[in-house]
């Protein structure tokens, strides 16, 4: 039976979808107005609050199909779409007979396509602990999408001078959102009760890594994780022999 009234606190986890919604929205904004800094830390903002959401939803007893489906919108709009324009508006606005635009739709469509093939798993549980995903996440997918963003505001390249590397790559992103690929659950990740300090150490480190050096920081944390899709893909190409 349907409750006539919801306690405000049952709310919280959809204002913060919302929320990352909006700073995916505003991202699209501020990347027309040539704010790229803005632009992509309003993105990052939106990833720290869609791993929020789900949380708080939990944590409250708060979960329903309704922020379920509102967070897969809010995941396009944020992980799928704000991406492709921000790398397109740094990098790729100058290629000639719209050929970057073609990568930001392909990189868009695969996300919206990944989102799709969750929810579909999603609505059909096979019990148990989700091991790892298949397929690059969303919003994991957008970080990467941005690594020729952060390189450049790290000052490390000229992204819009590498323009078709950017949108072949770009490109390549999306398609590891709708790949095969067994990719890490963080969810599923277990720490042995001595080695728990350490993990906090290293988040409290990253943590301050990112205020200090972020752009830096955050093509270092780019790096390490197609580094291990690298050594999964690896394995899986080349399982090992009993």
């Amino acid at each position: 039976m349907q409750r006539d009234s919801l306690s405000l606190v049952q709310l919280v986890p959809n204002v913060v979808t919302i929320l990352g919604m909006c700073a995916g929205l505003s991202a699209i904004r501020y990347t027309f107005a040539e704010r790229f800094e803005l632009a992509a830390g309003l993105i990052i903002l939106a990833a720290i609050l869609d791993g929020l959401d789900g949380l708080l939803a939990r944590k409250l007893n708060a979960a329903s199909s309704f922020g379920a489906e509102l967070d897969s919108f809010a995941d396009f709009v944020s992980f799928g779409v704000a991406p492709g324009i921000l790398v397109y508006g740094y990098a790729l606005d100058g290629l000639t007979a719209g050929f970057g635009w073609v990568f930001v739709l392909i990189f868009a469509v695969c996300g919206c396509l990944r989102l799709a093939r969750f929810n579909l798993s999603r609505a059909t549980p096979e019990g148990g602990m989700i091991r790892h995903f298949v397929g690059v996440p969303a919003p994991a997918g957008a970080m990467l999408g941005l690594l020729p963003v952060y390189l450049g505001l790290a000052g490390w390249i000229d992204a819009a001078a590498l323009a078709i590397p950017v949108a072949l790559y770009l490109g390549g992103v999306g398609l590891l959102m709708i790949s095969r690929l067994p990719t890490p659950s963080l969810k599923a990740i277990r720490i042995a009760r001595r080695h728990a300090i350490w993990v906090l150490v290293g988040a409290s480190a990253f943590v301050g890594l990112l205020f200090l050096h972020t752009w830096v920081t955050l093509v270092v944390a780019d790096l390490v994780y197609l580094a291990v899709l690298a050594g999964l893909t690896l394995r899986r190409s080349f399982p090992r022999k009993s």
